[in-house]
């Protein structure tokens, strides 16, 4: 990640540093595609499959949701990484990554280039005011 998008994440107060975290933690757990494959491995394949869809509205998922389809051990890697406990952790990623993967699939599927720059994809988004704007 360059100076610029530092600047960046430490200029939008906490969202835009979470944000960050965020992208780096799901690029180290195998990118999006990855992410989505132990979404539905967990049981949570339709809820995830609404967040990509135009068609639906994105439905909603808990931090025990989260901890149960995603593992412990990866979670708690997050919460080390923001300095916050492994509840704090999945309850932020039930938040954020809806939000993530809705913006990072604008026409129903994920953006190319979130599959081989997750975080420049990421962090377009952030500049561009399409996640917390």
């Amino acid at each position: 990640m360059g100076l610029f998008d530092d600047v960046v994440g430490s200029l939008l107060q906490g969202d835009g540093g979470k944000y960050q975290a965020i992208l780096t933690w799901v690029n180290d757990q195998g990118g999006i595609q990855a992410l989505l494959e132990k979404l539905q491995n967990g049981g949570l394949g339709d809820i995830a499959a609404s967040w990509i869809s135009n068609q639906q509205s994105n439905q909603a998922i808990s931090g025990d949701q989260v901890e149960s389809a995603l593992g412990i051990p990866a979670v708690s890697d997050l919460a080390q990484k923001l300095g916050v406990d492994t509840g704090s952790a999945s309850t932020m990623l039930a938040d954020y990554l809806p939000k993530i993967i809705d913006a990072l699939s604008p026409q129903g599927e994920v953006d190319p280039q979130a599959h081989n720059d997750l975080i420049s994809a990421g962090m377009n988004l952030l500049k561009g005011g399409k996640l917390f704007g």
